[in-house]
């Protein structure tokens, strides 16, 4: 008998490894290339994108740390001496028809009083307004009220 003539007596029970062989050869598992293939690999979800786009408080955008009341509006007594005769009340519905403010927003606007100028008339100003310790002493000084 030669090894030519030798033939095998059980078929073989697994089936031969071609190539490179093993169970993790070439991808080891990961199936593809790039990003996916990269150890503690990690897509950042699609919503997030989305999110960051948006402003940090919703609604506010660029001005979200404004105040939500509108600004005061300077007058000084000057101006109020000009456009008001003596007794006359002296609210901020006045101030705009008179022109000496405008509206803020359709509504009569928050009003400080300055006391910069003279006072010489005896008037009477609304309560809604804010005054300067100045215009304050000016307007008791005329005779003035402040209700």
């Amino acid at each position: 008998m030669q090894t030519h003539n030798v033939v095998q007596q059980h078929k073989r029970m697994h089936a031969r490894s071609v190539g490179r062989g093993g169970k993790r050869g070439k991808t080891s598992g990961r199936g593809t290339k790039g990003q996916k293939a990269r150890s503690g690999r990690k897509i950042r979800p699609e919503i997030r994108d989305v999110i960051k786009r948006l402003p940090k408080l919703r609604g506010r955008g660029k001005n979200s740390f404004k105040g939500f009341q509108s600004a005061w509006r300077p007058v000084n007594l000057s101006a109020v001496e000009a456009a008001f005769s003596a007794g006359e009340n002296v609210t901020p519905e006045v101030l705009v028809q008179k022109g000496i403010v405008a509206n803020t927003e359709g509504k009569a606007p928050r009003v400080k009083i300055l006391g910069d100028g003279e006072l010489t008339k005896k008037l009477s100003f609304s309560s809604i307004f804010t005054f300067s310790a100045s215009a304050k002493a000016k307007i008791e000084k005329a005779g003035g009220l402040i209700k």
